[in-house]
């Protein structure tokens, strides 16, 4: 065993000192050259398509938004299974290549338009190539989300058994050269909350062999670091389900501005005519103005004044209000915007700009802002599944953006297929109810949610 330790010890020494090398702000250019490409054609890809489906194909506007959703959600729920498969099986170089090359494949049948997406992406691809002998590779360690399942199986199984108080009743396994990186807790870390899946660690009877060592068995017996990982995950989910309420606002409104910019006059001077398939551009301008502003600004003058660092959940919480703000204003312009249209004058789109700016400050709090927090609270050996957990939420809320359209246009006569005829002014005041309500609920979660790893 001294053997193994002193040979992690020399692995982990060897890798700090390479660290000049691979990994680090050494290889951060070539991270931000494939998300600047990838970024820019699925930004072009996504903004366009509901247009593209009006015009091109003569889909009804609310059905060529609801295919959206579809289309949207469907896209930003496959990065879980692709953080699972890296995290598991083949690394995040790997995935992260070939699902580059697939994006850059589900753009090479479209028009012009779509072609200069293909080209971003390519340019992206290249670029994240570049960068591998700068690239601190990871190891797959196993399915660790097959381990939370196992945690929950080995719990039912042991139902009947009562707790024990004993930490040497609790199994740990000890750390290995190859897992030097993995945080090991002790028996006595064992936690209270949450008891029932506190019996997956629990060394019964059954779990000894006639000589009295263990079985291998990881279907009944888990350790405590596998039972504390499923704690972990349990104690983030409402805060998650919050995160995935807050979404669908922010689906919701991204639909309905591309339809209203349709409908109002674009001219921006003589010469230029906004696409209405780009005013989303407006909400990534002003979140890249204002992350900066957020970064270098507000964050240090905060620790300053207070002397504490502003928490993710803090920031998070901001972003709700904003966002909630949004839709306010959003209410009030469509209001104006229908109150003119009756009389047959076109509002300006630059009267929509507003409140794509208030969403790009918002996202600039809380997206960021959640992305620190699942990475800090998920277990280490779920981290790429932590930096996927914002695609799910994103995906899940375009999939109930899509139901919540139908539910709207099964109920009320708010959102016709031509939406002067509409009230979305109402969808946007729905909006506003629905995002306080789970404002209220995200203030109860993170009020009784504890901090860990820090």
């Amino acid at each position: 065993m001294d053997d193994k330790l002193a040979a992690a010890s020399s692995k982990e020494a060897q890798s700090l000192s390479n660290g000049s090398k691979r990994s680090g702000w050494i290889s951060f250019p070539f991270f931000i050259g494939m998300v600047a490409g990838l970024s820019l054609a699925s930004t072009g890809i996504v903004g366009n398509l509901i247009v593209y489906l009006i015009s091109e194909f003569n889909i009804k506007s609310i059905n060529a938004a609801q295919i959206v959703n579809v289309v949207i959600g469907s896209t930003n729920l496959f990065p879980i299974i692709a953080a699972i498969v890296a995290d598991s099986f083949f690394g995040s170089f790997s995935v992260a290549f070939a699902t580059s090359c697939v994006a850059l494949l589900d753009n090479l049948g479209w028009a012009l338009g779509f072609g200069i997406c293909a080209v971003a992406t390519f340019v992206g691809v290249v670029v994240f190539v570049l960068g591998y002998p700068f690239y601190q590779m990871d190891e797959p360690r196993g399915s660790a989300v097959l381990d939370l399942g196992r945690v929950i199986v080995a719990s039912v199984r042991k139902w009947k058994y009562n707790l024990s108080s004993r930490v040497e009743d609790y199994y740990t396994s000890p750390t290995s050269c190859d897992d030097v990186t993995v945080q090991m807790l002790p028996p006595a870390t064992l936690r209270k909350r949450l008891r029932f899946f506190n019996r997956a660690a629990l060394i019964t009877d059954t779990d000894l062999k006639s000589d009295g060592s263990i079985k291998k068995s990881s279907w009944r017996l888990c350790t405590i670091q596998q039972v504390e990982d499923l704690k972990k995950i349990i104690g983030i989910l409402p805060l998650w389900t919050s995160s995935t309420f807050l979404a669908i606002p922010i689906a919701m409104q991204s639909n309905l501005t591309v339809l209203q910019a349709l409908v109002m006059d674009r001219s921006i001077g003589s010469h230029f005519k906004f696409p209405a398939g780009s005013i989303s551009i407006i909400i990534l301008i002003s979140t890249t103005i204002f992350l900066t502003f957020l970064d270098r600004v507000l964050l240090p003058g905060w620790y300053k004044i207070t002397g504490k660092t502003a928490m993710p959940l803090q920031r998070i919480g901001v972003g709700y209000v904003l966002t909630i703000l949004s839709m306010v204003v959003s209410a009030l312009v469509e209001s104006k915007r229908l109150e003119l249209a009756h009389r047959r004058v076109d509002m300006s789109v630059l009267w929509l700009f507003p409140q794509l700016v208030l969403v790009g400050i918002g996202e600039a709090f809380h997206f960021p802002a959640q992305i620190t927090f699942y990475y800090q609270q998920f277990p280490q050996s779920l981290r790429s599944v932590s930096t996927a957990m914002i695609s799910m939420i994103i995906g899940i809320a375009f999939y109930l953006n899509t139901a919540l359209i139908d539910q709207v246009r099964r109920s009320t006569d708010w959102l016709p297929d031509d939406i002067n005829h509409g009230k979305v002014d109402n969808v946007y005041w729905m909006l506003v109810l629905f995002g306080s309500i789970n404002f209220v609920y995200y203030l109860l979660c993170s009020a009784f949610y504890k901090y860990e790893n820090v």
